[in-house]
Parts: C-alpha cells; structure tokens; sequence
C-alpha cells in the first residue's frame, strides 16, 4: 500500500488543481475508483461559516415526543472519513484478527481550505497531522463520548442498553460474541483504538488533499503550526516545472546537508529581522521536513513557507540572495523555478 497523501495543492484560479486530485491522484496512486467504491472518497469545500461541528459532528434536533425534542449526532466529513478508513481496515481482518488483505484507501477532499478558519475547524483534529513512518498518527487525541460512539456505529458497531439507558453490550462484526469494551478492544487492536480512553488516530489508508488558490491566501490566515504539518505542491499557471535539482544525492539531501542548509537558513532569516514580523516563528526546525528530504520538499513546502510567511511583507531580502531584479521575483512560481540558485547561495553562506 502506497504511504497515504497529505499534501496541499495551491496556485492560481483554474490551474486544474481538483482535477489533478480526482483524476490522477486518487484513481492512480490511491487506487480508488469513484464509481465502484464512491464511499471511499468524501469531499468537502472550506468556507466563512463552516466549523468544526461540520467537520467532526454536531447535535441536530430531529423532532418533537411527548414536549420534549430529541436530538441525533450527525457526523461531519472527517468523522466520516476517518470511520470508513477504520471499516476498510477491519474488513481486512477476520475474526482471529489475522490479515487477509490490504485495506482499501479512503480520500478526504477539501477544496479552498483556505476559506475557512482551518484551525477554529480542525480543532483537536490538528494533533493528528503529523504522521509516523507506517502512515499512521504520530499522536492520539480524545473524542468526546458521543463523537466516539458515532465512529463505532459507523464502524458497524450495535450497542444494547441496560433499563437505566447505559450501554451493556457493544456487538461488532465479525465479533458478535464480544460484549466488553476491554474484551473487544483486544480483538479490534490492529485498528489501534483505546477503547476505554476514546483515544483514536488517523489510520495509513486515510489520504487527506486540499486544495488552495494563492491569490485567496488572505482570506484566513493559515499559522506555521498548521502550514508544517502538510506536504505542498505548486500547480503552476502555464504547467512548468522547475529544472532538476543540482544539489544533494539526486536531489535529495542527506541528514548532513540538511543540518547545514537549515542552519544557515536561520542565520539568513535572522539576519533580515527587520523585514520579518514575529522573527521566532520564522525560524524553522530539523523536523519542518521529515527524513528523507527531497527536491520537490525543498521548491513547494520550503520555499513556499519562506515566500509565504517568512518573506511575505519584503521580497527584498530573496531578490538580494538570488542577485536578481525584483521585476525577475514576482511571483512564487519565479522564486520556486531558482530553487538551484537558492540552495546553492544558501549553502555558501558562512556559518
């Protein structure tokens, strides 16, 4: 199974960012068809008045019984997401808990995730981004009791009830006869739920794409924290690509090369202090970009984050490093095509 996406795509209007998404991303790489297995991909688009109870779920009044409302759980497009990857990976396993096959791959689409208060929405939901080598979270975060029975009914979970309403048997297949929480929390481990503390991660058969017009960046303001957590990829308007990368190991640099080239980033950074507002958020970490770091890393997450965030206010200290014009660095598609020249200037830089 290939390591799931988690990547924004970003650029300008109508450069085919979505279309890249639905017919070469999630057909090619993840192997989901759309028309035979449709509840695989959940699409969403971000907007002023979306939340967080839209993205994980929300209480909606249903009706009127004897003067009283009654009320039901309504999962958002992540719980979603997140419970059909979980369904994908437990058909996979058969009652012993033994393997069969791989877990289909399941896609969250958002579109414009820039038009929403991306952390107002994914909340709690943040904690999960990072992600280890096997795909799945880095860290776990609690639902709350009623997020989390909405995920195992959407698992296929069935619950009973004693005469006080509390639950008294949770019955899943193919574990019909498990009626514990601890006793099924056993048989179900390969999910890598903790059942009793409500802790869930986000599974390696969940991808999550977005899309991003650079033109709208302003509309909510994304903060480093949320931008790291994310792979970039610029779509450019005429369809170019930057040159092959001339530097490290075919394009890719080892931990060494790494280290230095962040080191005298900083120092560049901080050099140009006067040019940057908050100068100890713009500083980046050995871990902005996980081993193995490449030339695609580098042009789209990188550079865009120093163009973006960093360089944002005054290009000036970019077009000095490049020795260009500044009529040469008006766009982020000029900068990322000088990715060469970059990393080269900033690797001669003195320690």
């Amino acid at each position: 199974m290939n390591k799931p996406v988690h990547k924004i795509l970003f650029g300008s209007p109508g450069t085919g960012k979505s279309h890249r998404i639905v017919s070469e991303i999630i057909p090619n790489y993840l192997g989901i068809d759309e028309y035979t297995n449709p509840e695989n991909i959940i699409k969403t688009v971000f907007h002023p008045e979306y939340t967080y109870g839209d993205f994980m779920g929300k209480l909606i009044p249903i009706t009127m019984r004897s003067g009283k409302v009654e009320y039901n759980y309504y999962e958002g497009h992540f719980l979603k997401a997140l419970s059909q990857a979980y369904k994908n990976i437990k058909e996979a396993y058969d009652k012993e808990g033994k393997q069969l096959n791989q877990p289909k791959n399941v896609a969250l689409v958002i579109d414009e995730i820039n038009r929403g208060n991306s952390s107002a929405i994914f909340g709690t939901v943040f904690q999960l981004l990072d992600r280890d080598e096997d795909g799945w979270s880095s860290y776990g975060i609690n639902l709350t009791a009623i997020e989390f029975l909405k995920l195992l009914e959407l698992i296929g979970t069935k619950f009973s009830y004693d005469d006080r309403g509390n639950i008294n048997e949770y019955k899943l297949q193919p574990y019909e006869g498990v009626t514990r929480l601890e006793t099924l929390q056993k048989k179900i481990e390969f999910l890598r739920f903790d059942l009793v503390n409500r802790i869930i991660k986000i599974p390696p058969n969940l991808s999550i794409l977005a899309t991003m017009n650079t033109s709208d960046n302003s509309i909510y303001f994304m903060d480093s924290a949320f931008k790291r957590r994310w792979d970039w990829e610029f779509v450019n308007w005429d369809e170019t690509k930057p040159n092959t990368a001339t530097y490290g190991k075919g394009g890719i640099l080892d931990e060494n090369e790494w280290k230095k080239l962040i080191k005298n980033l900083n120092n560049f950074i901080k050099s140009h202090h006067t040019s940057i507002r908050g100068i100890e958020d713009k500083q980046i970490g050995y871990y902005f970009i996980k081993q193995p770091v490449t030339a695609e890393q580098i042009q789209n997450k990188l550079m865009f984050f120093l163009w973006d965030s960093v360089f944002n206010r005054d290009k000036k200290p970019l077009v000095d490093l490049l020795k260009v014009t500044k009529d040469n660095l008006v766009t982020f598609g000029d900068f990322t095509k000088l990715h060469n020249t970059f990393i080269k200037n900033i690797m001669s830089l003195p320690d």
